[in-house]
């Protein structure tokens, strides 16, 4: 069982950056795979970024790359998702997700645990 608590979210102009965190409880922190989502109003959840359990190797959603960047803390269960050159389309509801390490395959899918997720504003 993984507890996943976001925070950083907030309001902020176009072109500027925040931080996004997530604080992952348990034992086993480093053995998932850690995923930001976001879900914009009146749209479906999309995929943000992802780093592995095992090699720390990232990935990222086309609209995101070059932007954004995705780290973690194994010793202290944290998760980081910076977000430079902020656009009003980053606008959404940002999740914090975990995967463990037994699914393997497209690493958009297979989250099974979710935090309650942190509002970005982003205004032009």
């Amino acid at each position: 069982q993984v507890q996943l608590v976001e925070s950083g979210g907030g309001l902020v102009q176009a072109g500027g950056s925040l931080r996004l965190s997530c604080a992952a409880s348990g034992r086993t922190f480093s053995s998932y795979t850690m995923g930001w989502f976001r879900q914009a109003p009146g749209k479906e959840r999309e995929f943000v970024s992802a780093i592995s359990w095992s090699d720390s190797g990232t990935y990222y959603a086309d609209s995101v790359k070059g932007r954004f960047t995705i780290s973690r803390d194994n010793a202290n269960n944290m998760v980081y998702l910076q977000m430079n050159s902020l656009k009003p389309e980053d606008t959404a509801v940002y999740y914090c997700a975990a995967r463990r390490r037994t699914v393997v395959g497209d690493i958009t899918a297979g989250y099974e645990y979710w935090g309650q997720g942190t509002q970005v504003t982003v205004s032009s």
